[in-house]
């Protein structure tokens, strides 16, 4: 059945010039970087700490992951429902001790060698994010703070990330995207909002100076435009972040649940690919405001799809970002990297140099008529072959293989 559909659609897009196994093959070739910290919670491998700089997870779901070996498997039950290969990505909290356990500061390649295993026995690239929350010296400020020893010590956490992301590149044979993001801002109107800048871009410049391989490490910096406890006032702004990745050759990262809400992420791509080779991109569904919601097939998703293709999913480095403990974590992960999937592909069966043509014409209400009527276009005959030339169930039927994962595994923790 799912082969006979398969074969209408390939007839129907054929109609307006679209091939159906190209596009499947497009889509098999783009990998996107899941993020491990949707499977715990956010809670790492460092001990028991509550989190803070804003981040919050609400749900208490059963099964949580809580050591790595519980995390691998459910990131492993993951992947086995998703088609294509990917890449996953990590925080620096999510290093794994076997000893004596270190501060952030002085972590070490031999600390993630188990999660490089992991990657290379799976065929995955890895990602890396330095952790600038949830620690002690982050309460008040990381690479912002007017504390001397507080901003040495965020300083040289960044340096050591820098080399951890290369020993994975140098591992696997695949660039590691490295992402700065901190938590520093204010509640309340600052008195200076120069200052803190000013000191951020000083500890930016300090940490990128160290000696890397840039074929290797590709570094970016994330904006937020406010949080819990920074509702006023963020260090790294937008415009900060955009201006210091444009002067110092590195990636600006856009997170699309940390803009204002009536700003389209969508729209902002094909402005900074104008100006940079590549853009990195990190996919989630704020709802109101950066709630880090399970991305959905939504409208706002597949824009930004549209983006990608048509700019080449080579040039943006692409991530999800979402954490919800209200649902079982494992289905949250299928759930959100199948709907994006989704959105690249709808993304890839439709005829954009027409469209773009309609356009440059003038021809708007043709325009106009086209979008709406291939929103109807079988795409999800498509996908369902996709799934199934890959592997993995098509339609809903993964979620069979997730409730039993559930009672078989996440139950008995």
């Amino acid at each position: 059945m799912v082969k006979a559909r398969y074969e209408q659609a390939k007839e129907i897009y054929d109609g307006i010039g679209i091939n159906t196994d190209e596009v499947m093959r497009a889509l098999a070739g783009i990998p996107i970087s899941i993020h491990c910290w949707q499977g715990d919670d956010v809670s790492g491998f460092e001990g028991d700490g509550e989190l803070s700089g804003g981040i919050q997870v609400t749900g208490n779901y059963p099964g949580k992951a809580r050591t790595p070996e519980e995390l691998m498997a459910d990131i492993d039950q993951a992947l086995s429902l998703i088609p294509g290969k990917h890449r996953l990505n990590l925080h620096a909290s999510y290093a794994i001790f076997d000893g004596e356990q270190v501060d952030r500061d002085a972590l070490e390649p031999k600390h993630f060698e188990k999660w490089v295993a992991f990657a290379k026995e799976r065929g995955l690239g890895l990602d890396f994010n330095p952790t600038y929350f949830s620690h002690p010296k982050s309460e008040v400020a990381t690479l912002s703070s007017n504390d001397e020893a507080i901003r040495t010590f965020w300083i040289e956490h960044g340096k050591r990330c820098i080399k951890i992301a290369e020993y994975f590149a140098t591992e696997l044979g695949t660039p590691s995207l490295l992402n700065i993001w901190i938590p520093d801002g204010f509640k309340d109107i600052p008195a200076d909002r120069t200052a803190p800048r000013a000191r951020l871009k000083d500890s930016l410049d300090q940490i990128i100076a160290i000696d890397y391989d840039k074929t290797k490490v590709d570094i970016a910096v994330e904006s937020k435009v406010f949080g819990i406890g920074m509702e006023s006032y963020t260090v790294g702004s937008h415009e900060f972040y955009m201006n210091y990745a444009a002067k110092n050759d590195l990636l600006c990262l856009l997170d699309n649940g940390h803009y204002h809400p009536t700003e389209s992420t969508a729209d902002k791509l094909s402005s900074m690919l104008l100006f940079a080779p590549k853009v990195a991109l990190h996919v989630t569904r704020p709802v109101r405001w950066d709630s880090d919601h399970i991305v959905s097939f939504d409208d706002e998703t597949r824009e930004m799809a549209k983006e990608i293709i048509r700019h080449g999913a080579e040039n943006i480095l692409l991530g999800l970002d979402f954490f919800d403990a209200s649902v079982n974590r494992v289905a949250a992960w299928v759930i959100g990297v199948r709907n994006m999937q989704k959105a690249l592909l709808t993304a890839l069966l439709t005829p954009h140099d027409r469209l773009a043509a309609l356009q440059d014409a003038r021809e708007f209400t043709e325009l106009l008529a086209l979008q709406e009527e291939f929103k109807l276009y079988p795409v999800g005959d498509v996908w369902h072959y996709f799934c199934e030339q890959n592997g993995v169930p098509a339609k809903e039927d993964w979620l069979a293989v997730v409730k039993k994962y559930e009672q078989d595994v996440l139950l008995k923790r």
